[in-house]
C-alpha cells in the first residue's frame, strides 16, 4: 500500500510518451478509441490537418472524430465489447453525469474496476461512502480507495491520508500525502505544507523540502514545448 507507485494512474500519453498532467483540462479522451491524449498532441494534429487542409481526425488512430452523443455512445460499446476497462469508466461517468442512472455507472465502474481501471475504483469508494445506490459500507469504501492509491490515482491517495488523521494514525497519514506530492498532486502538497507550518515535530524541514523537489520534478515531466505551444492557445483563444 505505502510504495511509490513510478507514474499516477493516468500514466503517459500514447502519443508522445510523457507523463500525462493531473490537471484533467490539460488531455482529452479520444471519443473514437478511448484513449486519453495529452493536449499537446492534440493540437499539434490540429494544426497538422489545418495547414494539409484535411478533415478533423484522431491524433491517435486517424478515425474521424465523433460529435454527436450517439456516436460517442456507439463507440464506447464497441471498446466495452472488447473489454477495455477505460472505456467501461468513461461509460458508467457518461451514465452518472449524462443521465443520472447510477446504477447503469455503478454496473460499468464495477466491471471496469475488475479489469483494473484505477478511476473506477475511485469512483466506487465515492459511491459506498456516499451510499448512491448501493448501501453505504465503510469496508468496501476503503477496499476500493486502497485499490485505486495502489495503481497511482491521487485523489484516492489523498482521500486514504485524511482518513489516516482523522483517525489520529498521522505517520501513515503522511505516508500517503508524501506518496501523492511525490506524483506531483498540488492538494496533497498544501496539506503537508499546513502539517509543516502548523504542525511541529511531525514533519522534518528536510523530508518537506524533498517532497518540494519531488513535486515540481514531477510537474516538469509533464511539461513539453508542444505542450506549451497547446496552453498558449487556450490562453489567446479559449
Amino acid at each position: 500500500l505505502f510504495k511509490q507507485p513510478e507514474s499516477s494512474g493516468l500514466g503517459d500519453c500514447p502519443i508522445c510518451c510523457l507523463p500525462l498532467s493531473l490537471d484533467p483540462q490539460d488531455s482529452s479522451v479520444m471519443a473514437c478509441c478511448s484513449k486519453l491524449v495529452c493536449n499537446g498532441c492534440e493540437h499539434a494534429n490540429m494544426l497538422r490537418e489545418k495547414k494539409e487542409f484535411l478533415k478533423r481526425t484522431c491524433p491517435f488512430c486517424r478515425h474521424p472524430v465523433p460529435y454527436s452523443d450517439a456516436e460517442i455512445k456507439n463507440n464506447l460499446m464497441r471498446r466495452i465489447e472488447v473489454n477495455d476497462a477505460f472505456a467501461m469508466s468513461q461509460m458508467g461517468k457518461h451514465y452518472y453525469n449524462n443521465e443520472g442512472d447510477y446504477k447503469s455507472a455503478v454496473k460499468y465502474w464495477t466491471k471496469a474496476a475488475e479489469l483494473g481501471d484505477m478511476e473506477a475504483h475511485y469512483n466506487l469508494s465515492v459511491m459506498y461512502r456516499k451510499g448512491v445506490v448501493v448501501e453505504k459500507d465503510e469496508k468496501k469504501e476503503l477496499h476500493h480507495l486502497e485499490q485505486a492509491a495502489i495503481g497511482g490515482d491521487v485523489d484516492a491517495r489523498q482521500n486514504l491520508a485524511k482518513v489516516e488523521w482523522e483517525n489520529g494514525r498521522w505517520e501513515r497519514a503522511l505516508k500517503h500525502w508524501i506518496i501523492a506530492v511525490n506524483l506531483g498532486h498540488d492538494s496533497a502538497l498544501k496539506s503537508l505544507r499546513d502539517i509543516y507550518t502548523k504542525t511541529k515535530g511531525l514533519l522534518s524541514k528536510e523530508d518537506f523540502a524533498a517532497a518540494l523537489r519531488a513535486h515540481q520534478a514531477a510537474v516538469d515531466a509533464t511539461k513539453s514545448p508542444q505542450r506549451e505551444v497547446a496552453v498558449a492557445f487556450v490562453r489567446k483563444y479559449g
